[in-house]
């Protein structure tokens, strides 16, 4: 397991190597190019279920935090994730953590998703997709399968450049200190594919200890 998690916080994948933009959004999930260990959140906003408009920086400069980007409510492995994070939540907090999970969802469809799910992690919405375009983890689904999630799954088209298009987030799961420096992360363009929870809580934990 520890070598693992050494792997997991050292190793950085060959697509993030490029020089890029990273307010772009890819055009396909494994060309995305997301915020690496060492580097600064830049300046991002998101809502709560409220609709208010909230800084990301100011969210974090209470106390060490874990966002989870996800894809949405609507998603199957989104829900199994996030009712794995509720299993460690309690030992999260305990290490001193706040768990922030992020998704393009509107405020309206997080408080559904809240009140159906009964969540104590805090529900952000990315509607505006300012965070996963920031964060380097947004991409573009091909018109197919934009098609098939907007008529079968109701995932809400975006203009994006004119046209028509669904945008999602590559899932990701980052810890970042007070003052927003990225500390570990796990992005795999593969959404089948989640970080474990207890590997998670694993790297939290040597995290907290520094």
């Amino acid at each position: 397991m520890k070598k693992l998690l050494v792997s997991l916080l050292l190793i950085l994948p060959s697509f993030f190597t490029l020089a890029f933009d990273r307010s772009e959004i890819a055009n396909k999930s494994a060309e995305v190019t997301p915020l690496l260990n060492g580097q600064t959140l830049p300046d991002i906003t998101v809502k709560n279920l409220q609709n208010d408009t909230l800084q990301l920086k100011q969210l974090i400069s209470k106390k060490p935090t874990i966002m989870v980007f996800y894809r949405g409510g609507w998603c199957p492995y989104c829900n199994a994730q996030l009712a794995g994070l509720k299993e460690i939540e309690s030992k999260l907090t305990d290490l001193g953590y706040q768990i922030l999970a992020i998704s393009p969802d509107s405020p309206e469809r997080l408080k559904a998703q809240q009140t159906k799910q009964q969540f104590n992690l805090t529900l952000l919405s990315d509607s505006s997709l300012d965070a996963i375009r920031k964060m380097g983890i947004a991409f573009l689904l091909d018109e197919k399968t934009s098609e098939y999630y907007r008529d079968k799954v109701g995932v809400e088209f975006m203009d994006i450049e004119g046209t028509s298009r669904v945008a999602l987030p590559v899932p990701a799961v980052y810890i970042v200190d007070q003052q927003g420096l990225v500390q570990f992360n796990y992005v795999n363009p593969n959404f089948r594919v989640r970080l474990p929870a207890q590997l998670l809580y694993d790297a939290a934990k040597v995290l907290a200890v520094h």
